[in-house]
This record gives C-alpha cells, structure tokens and sequence, in this order.
C-alpha cells in the first residue's frame, strides 16, 4: 500500500469511495422531496410518513459507532464492500416497496450500509493518502458531504416531477453495481486486526444512547422539549451514553477509542466542526421551509435556487484541501469561517420581498466560506491522529457531527415555532380591529368580498394570513441568528489548530503498540499525537 502512495496511485481509489459516499448522501437528500408523493400514494399522515426519513437517520445514527471496529476487525476495503452492497439491495428493496411498513422496514435495512460508508471512506483515504497530500484528497472526497445534499432536492424534485418516485431508488442500482466492481477491483486491501474483540456493553449503550438521543431530537418540535417522552428519551440518552463513555475508558479493547479526545488539537477539531455543521443544517433546512411556504416555490425550484452554492462549495473544497496542505489549517478555516458567519447572518434580513436571486447569491456566498473552512478544521484534528486509530476516529466525528446535525434541526425548529407565536402576537396587537387602519383596511376588502357579515369575515381571515405569513419569515430570520451564533463560535477555535503538517511515523509502526505521530502544533509545541498534550 505504500508503494501506490508514494506512486501518486491513491487518486483511482479515492474516487472510488468518493462514488459511494455521494450515491449514499445524494438519495437520502432526494427522499426527503419524495416523501409528500409517498404520503398520497401510501396514503400516510404527516406522522406516519416521517418515519421514511426518520428510521434511516436512527438507523445510521447507531451503526456509525461501530464502523471503527469493523473496519479493523474485517479491513476497511472488504467493509467498505459490505457497505455499499447493502446500501445498493437496500435501494432494490426500497424502488419495491408496496406500503408504508415495507419502506419503512426498507429504509432500515438501507440506512446499514448507508450509515457505514461515509466513516470507512474517510478511514480508508487515510490509510491510503500520504500526509502531506492528504487535505487536497480530502477536499475532494468532502464535495460528497456538501454538495450531494444540495443537489439532492433538485434531483428528487426532476425525478417526482417527470418520473416515478421509486426511480429515485432504482437509480442508486447500476450505480451501487459500478461502485461495488470498482471497489473489489481497485481498492488494495487494508489491515486486518483479527486479534480485536467486540466490546459487547460498549455495543449496547451506544447504540442504545445514540438512538434515544437521535430519536429524542427528531421527535422533540413535534412532542414538545417538556413531554414526558422526550424527557425520558433525553434521560435514556444522557445514562446510556455517560455509562458508555465510563465503560471505554476502562476497557482494553474499546469499541471507540475514546482517549483520542485527549489529543486537543482532535478534540477541537471535533467540536468546532459540530458547531459549523449546526449551521450548516441552518440553512439546508429553513431555506426550503422560507421558499416553498412563504415564495410558493417548488421542490425543484428551491433545488435550483441551491445548485450554485453547492457548485460554489464543490469548487472551494479541493482549494481548501490545496491550501491546507502548503499552509495549515488556520488561514483558510478562519477565512471560511467568517464568511460563513456573515453569510448565515445576512440570512435573517429576508422577507417577504426577497427576491430569487438574494438569496440565491446570499447561499453562494455562505457556500464559498463553508467550501473554504469545513475540509482544513476537519484534517487538522484527523492529522493528528495515528494511523491505526483513524478508523475509530473517523467514526467518533461521524457520531459527532451526526447528533449536532440532529440537535441543530431541533432546536432550531423549536426556536422558529417559538418565535412565530411571539410575532404573530405582537404583529396582531398593531391591527387589532379597533385600530382606524385596520377597520380602514377590514372595511375595504369587506366590500371588495361582496359586503356584509361574510365580507368581514372574510377580510379578517385574509389579515390573519397575512399576519402568519409575515410571523413566520421573521421567525425563520430569528433561526438564522441563532445558527450565526454556532459558526461564530468555531472561529477562535481554529485559532487552536496546529499549522503545520506532521512528520510520519515510520512505515514498520503500524501496530497496536505503535507511536503516533509527532506533531508540531501552532504554539511550538510537539507532542506525539494520540497523548495528551503536555
């Protein structure tokens, strides 16, 4: 494997896992255009058939955790394999379904092979990459992670509008096929650790938290934060999870190897990359909410009204990468950062007259910044750690970024719905029906609606729409301030970040015994990687 590194080779394979992570992220962002079709075809309420998108982000959500023991139990390339194979019958499965429990049960089965393959692709880029060239491959396997969510809807919204929903499905097949073939053929064979055991407590209390806490958030703007069912979810959780991290850190053979968050510079990368993707999911979830409720715009439209940004970070991510590699990780990242902030808080000034092309050219810039700061903060902390972790790291990032994803689309809906009733309230109060404006106002389209008791009414009910529609864009524009405040709060972090590369280990330390890597971090300091900095 060293020798295809040194010959330049490891470009085939990255677009390899490049191919399975995009077809992975692509469908699951296409579904969620598809679930109103689903809805009347299966005849669901809007409760039954959010469990389409929820059970595949659950399901995802607690096999992540494992991926880094699978990885070096079986290898990363014949997991990787298994991964995108039961993705691909998944996919067989789901173009199938014949009711809401068969898509659902689908889904599941998808969302196996689907959760694995983005933390095994980023594993095994590192095991194939050398480290000083390892931001420019990561900044172009990151244009999966970004773009392939932005150009999902539009995708979704072309497939709903001039073919069958399950073809959304059906085209992950040949696709899935050509990877798998691809990836038997050309990606070498990674390590094997035979001599690992599972953690079987580890296995159970992370899948257990993880999927109370993902369920908890999911469900959480729909049953209230103070129900007793998110509650106990929350408790179930919270347990599950402390106990988990208690049982790693006393176990020889952990599940996630925890003690890698001892390395601060991974550790910061962690956190400041949950705090962008808060933000992140910002604006992939209220800008459809603002565009299709508020500018009568469809699926495809809003997917379109979103293709430059995507484009924009598809051609920011590899110069991140470019950059990362000659200059470190803080320029670029805090660069990125602060656009992305300025970005994100120029959304909150929409309104009602916004046009298409504000807030289309209001995404690209957002786009620009978060293509130019994700890749470096996220290789900085990988960076650091040792080869023979990075398996159980990518997949403790993944699980990281995962919940913050969740959590970020919570609270934010929390937030918009609070915010809604409040402007609405306050909005009301200035057009009561005493006020001479409003009775002014309620007078005229009363006689414009034909007069009498039916014209009031009906005047009144246009002003309340008015005054919903109104609440609601500024509701969404105080859930944008909010998503500013998380990305904001990235940027002194990155300040944090090594910026130089490390120098390799030797090729013949690769055992579990083996050091990490020495690595000079910004304030002059060399500490082995994996250890706490002293």
């Amino acid at each position: 494997m060293s020798g295809e590194r040194e010959n330049g080779s490891f470009w085939v394979p990255l677009f390899v896992v490049v191919l399975g992570a995009f077809t992975a992220i692509l469908n699951n962002s296409s579904v969620n255009v598809a679930v109103p079709k689903m809805m009347a075809i299966f005849g669901a309420d809007t409760d039954q058939i959010q469990w389409v998108v929820t059970a595949y982000m659950l399901t995802s959500g607690v096999v992540i955790p494992v991926t880094g023991f699978l990885g070096d139990y079986l290898g990363t390339r014949r997991l990787y394999l298994f991964s995108l194979g039961i993705f691909t019958v998944g996919s067989l499965f789901c173009s199938l379904a014949w009711n809401l429990n068969s898509i659902i049960a689908a889904r599941v089965f998808q969302a196996i092979g689907g959760g694995a393959i983005m933390p095994v692709s980023m594993a095994i880029i590192y095991k194939l990459v050398p480290r000083e060239k390892i931001g420019t491959a990561l900044g172009v396997w990151g244009v999966s992670a970004i773009a392939a969510p932005a150009i999902g809807p539009t995708m979704g919204g072309y497939i709903i509008d001039h073919l069958s929903w399950r073809f959304i499905f059906t085209a992950n097949i040949p696709v899935g096929v050509f990877g798998l073939l691809m990836a038997f053929l050309l990606l070498p064979d990674g390590e094997r650790r035979t001599d690992r055991r599972l953690d079987p407590w580890g296995f159970v209390l992370s899948t257990g938290g993880c999927f109370a806490l993902l369920l908890a958030l999911s469900e959480a703007h729909k049953e209230g934060w103070g129900s007793q069912y998110i509650v106990t979810l929350l408790a179930v959780g919270f347990a599950a999870l402390t106990l988990f991290v208690l049982v790693e850190l006393s176990h020889e053979q952990p599940l996630l190897e925890l003690r890698v968050l001892k390395n601060p510079v991974f550790a910061l990368s962690t956190l400041a990359a949950s705090l962008i993707t808060i933000g992140l999911f910002g604006g992939v979830f209220l800008i459809p909410l603002f565009t299709q409720n508020l500018m009568g715009l469809t699926p495809m439209q809003t997917g379109l009204l979103l293709m430059p940004a995507a484009l924009a970070t598809a051609l920011m991510m590899p110069v991140s990468g470019f950059l990362f590699d000659r200059i470190g990780a803080i320029v670029p990242a805090a660069i990125g950062l602060t656009i992305t902030a300025w970005g994100t808080w120029e959304l909150h000034t929409l309104n009602l007259n916004s046009s298409f092309e504000h807030i289309r050219n209001l995404m690209i810039i957002r786009a620009l910044g978060m293509g130019l700061a994700t890749m470096p903060i996220t290789t900085a902390g990988m960076n650091t750690v040792p080869r023979r972790l990075v398996g159980e790291a990518s997949a403790l990032s993944n699980v990281c970024r995962q919940i913050a994803a969740s959590f970020g689309i919570a609270l934010l809906t929390s937030i918009m719905q609070q915010r809604q009733v409040f402007h609405a309230a306050r909005l009301a109060e200035g057009i009561s029906p005493s006020s001479p404006v409003a009775e002014n106002v309620v007078k005229q389209l009363g006689r414009w609606l034909g007069g009498g008791g039916q014209g009031t009414a009906g005047a009144l009910a246009i002003l309340s729409g008015l005054v919903q529609r109104e609440a609601f864009a500024l509701a969404i524009g105080d859930a944008f301030m909010i998503a500013t405040l998380f990305v904001a709060a990235a940027i002194p972090m990155v300040f944090f970040l090594r910026s130089h590369r490390p120098v390799p280990a030797p090729e013949t330390a690769s055992g579990p015994g083996a050091p990490g890597l020495q690595v000079q971090t910004s304030s002059g300091i060399t500490v082995e990687a994996g250890r706490a900095a002293g």
